[in-house]
């Protein structure tokens, strides 16, 4: 009988995982299952290229339906998958059908965290996460009209810098003391209120909305906890996202801060994987477990994954890193800043837009936010990977080229 590996949710990782697990030799059947309509697309453009309408859903495809075919891989889209019955080694879907499997990847990634208030169903306000949310936001952008943005954090950003270049009049309310207050240092979070505010875009920090207002059922403002008012002609919400493990939970598969896997991708199912953002993986480079929501981590854990479907061990050990596109910038991140006891700082970054920060723990580089420095960023992350020991007294002096970092070897 011919095996089956069944993989539920059409995302990043889902896609990675079929084309990998074709060149780990799997010949049995391969089937994905996917809530949305679409093959699986990069997410990344669509608060920005995909937005502004300079790119089409299929532009945006990770690969396209041909090369799906001559992988032999079968999409079952606009499906939800509600029970992985493990004993039986089946899936239920949401009209009651099931399909058996042999070996199934669970890629079903995230989904946005949703605020509950108050005129928070008025139409007019939307969440960014697929294609359709963009489509509906494109709907309501016009030259001239007011955009709210709530939530301070990447997505908010690169969504205020998209909708001003529609023409709107922008604000964005962040509830904490500054923007991406949880994920960047101080500096970073005033480069970017500056550089936003340069481009004319209000910034305002310390606000709480508690509730929208609307006339005849559309948006008409935002009501924070302090009595402020915005007006608006549309809102979108950025206040997070949340690992979808429900169906892995109610499976009996053990999940902390998402689906708990070994360094190979395997849960302690030995017939289930999982990849991306849903998971919560060991990291040997970084000595701890992490959830990771990133494009290169669904990349590299879904290699592991298609390499356990076939039996085999391929360990994922990457380093960490991301990137955001805003205006004439490009911020790309190595490393998790978590735990950082010193900034030092390469370049200016009160002036200008261009700089490094070097975030140290104990005298030890652990990461590095690089403001349109892509020699850096190279350097650090080749650092990085080859657990070479980095001479801090050299990272503040632009006379010092990126790959003169380097001290010695571990």
């Amino acid at each position: 009988m011919i095996p089956s590996c069944v993989v539920i949710g059409a995302s990043h990782a889902a896609a990675e995982v079929v084309s990998a697990v074709r060149k780990e030799g799997w010949e049995g059947d391969i089937t994905v299952f996917g809530e949305e309509l679409y093959l699986p697309y990069h997410r990344p453009p669509l608060s920005k290229t995909f937005l502004l309408g300079n790119q089409s859903v299929e532009d945006i495809f990770i690969r396209n339906s041909d090369l799906y075919k001559r992988l032999d891989v079968h999409f079952i889209l606009g499906r939800r998958v509600v029970e992985i019955d493990r004993a039986n080694k089946q899936i239920k879907l949401d009209d009651g059908t099931r399909r058996s499997y042999d070996k199934l990847a669970i890629c079903t990634g995230s989904r946005v965290r949703r605020l509950d208030l108050k005129g928070g169903d008025l139409q007019g306000i939307h969440y960014l996460r697929t294609v359709d949310d963009v489509r509906s936001i494109q709907k309501s952008t016009q030259p001239g009209q007011k955009a709210l943005i709530v939530g301070g954090g990447y997505i908010g950003l690169e969504m205020a810098a998209s909708l001003k270049k529609f023409g709107m009049k922008v604000s964005v309310l962040e509830l904490g003391p500054r923007l991406l207050e949880r994920v960047a240092a101080p500096e970073l979070s005033d480069f970017f209120a500056r550089i936003h505010m340069e481009e004319g875009i209000e910034i305002q920090c310390g606000k709480s909305v508690s509730s929208f207002e609307g006339v005849k059922g559309r948006v008409t403002k935002g009501i924070c906890s302090d009595g402020s008012v915005f007006e608006a002609d549309l809102v979108v919400v950025g206040v997070g996202i949340l690992p979808n493990v429900e169906l892995a939970q109610e499976a009996g598969l053990e999940v902390s801060n998402g689906i708990l896997v070994d360094q190979y991708a395997r849960t302690a199912d030995p017939d289930v994987v999982a990849a991306g953002d849903c998971t919560n993986h060991p990291n040997e480079i970084l000595n701890c477990r992490l959830r990771l929501e990133s494009v290169p981590n669904a990349v590299e854990q879904a290699k592991s994954a298609a390499a356990a479907i076939c039996g085999k061990e391929r360990e994922y050990a990457s380093v960490p890193w991301f990137w955001s596109d805003q205006y004439d910038v490009k911020l790309q991140i190595v490393g998790i800043n978590s735990g950082y006891d010193e900034i030092i700082v390469r370049g200016d970054c009160k002036i200008g837009r261009s700089f490094v920060l070097f975030y140290l723990n104990q005298g030890k580089l652990i990461a590095a936010d690089c403001v349109n420095r892509p020699k850096e960023f190279m350097a650090v992350k080749q650092f990085f990977s080859k657990r070479l020991e980095v001479d801090i007294s050299r990272l503040s002096d632009e006379s010092t080229l990126p790959k003169d970092f380097i001290a010695k070897s571990f």
